[in-house]
């Protein structure tokens, strides 16, 4: 009985299939089911064909002028649907985001745009879970591509952010009771989505991208305001120290 390497492939076929037996000399038809493929008898003991288009599960059989072989399966995979992200930006570093679709689960890989590929974390035939790799700075909007055994995709953008950057404050420090203004000039605040002084939330007033107003909330001692945004927390926090009152 002959044997396929690969016994699977894109329902748009295409792709090229080896076939191994006996007696291949002559051969005169290779068939996907009804369908005809184009081939190259490669030895008496092998056939390369590539595999036309088709669905389901076909047998393929090879024609020589002493016969047919045995049906062999041969399964299309359907070509993988996307149609959602989970999240559709993140950080530079560690971004996640979960593809919803159709067709996914066929040992898929995604690649984000000239970066690469990301790390699957699981997978469905309606859902991948992916780490994309790190960006570097400025890298903005990439395609998503999802290829699996059945082909690929594309339709779908990830926008990887920039951590915002602060550049200056205006008030450094205040009372424990908390209620204090400051005013943090920088970059990438447009976006903002919590502030913390420490570990403690904070309330913020967002001005433009360049300009945010936070308001302590009560602490002690200096602890850093962490703006946040997609991109993440500035990596070089400023800090605020807490003045306690007279004794």
């Amino acid at each position: 009985m002959a044997t396929l390497t690969p016994n699977s492939g894109p329902a748009a076929g295409g792709n090229s299939v080896v076939i191994a037996g006996n007696n291949f000399n002559g051969a005169t038809s290779v068939k996907f089911g009804t369908k005809s493929a184009t081939f190259t008898v490669d030895s008496n003991t092998q056939i390369t064909a590539t595999a036309p288009s088709g669905s389901g599960v076909v047998g393929v059989t090879v024609t020589t002028p002493g016969g047919t072989t045995t049906p062999v399966n041969y399964f299309y995979v359907p070509q993988p649907i996307k149609t959602s992200l989970s999240n559709t930006s993140g950080p530079l570093t560690g971004a996640t985001t979960t593809i919803s679709g159709a067709n996914l689960g066929s040992s898929p890989s995604v690649t984000f745009g000239t970066l690469g590929p990301g790390t699957v974390t699981g997978s469905t035939s309606s859902t991948i879970n992916v780490t994309a790799p790190t960006a570097p700075p400025g890298t903005g909007t990439v395609p998503i591509t999802v290829t699996t055994t059945g082909g690929s995709t594309n339709g779908l953008f990830f926008t990887f952010v920039d951590p915002p950057t602060t550049t200056a404050i205006d008030v450094t420090s205040g009372s424990e009771a908390g209620g204090t203004a400051s005013t943090i000039t920088g970059t990438g605040f447009s976006n903002t989505t919590g502030v913390t002084y420490g570990t403690t939330s904070a309330g913020y007033l967002v001005l433009d991208d360049t300009r945010i107003v936070t308001y302590s909330p009560g602490g002690t001692g200096t602890v850093d305001i962490n703006v946040i945004t997609p991109g993440g927390p500035d990596p070089t926090p400023p800090s605020f120290t807490y003045t306690p009152p007279p004794a």
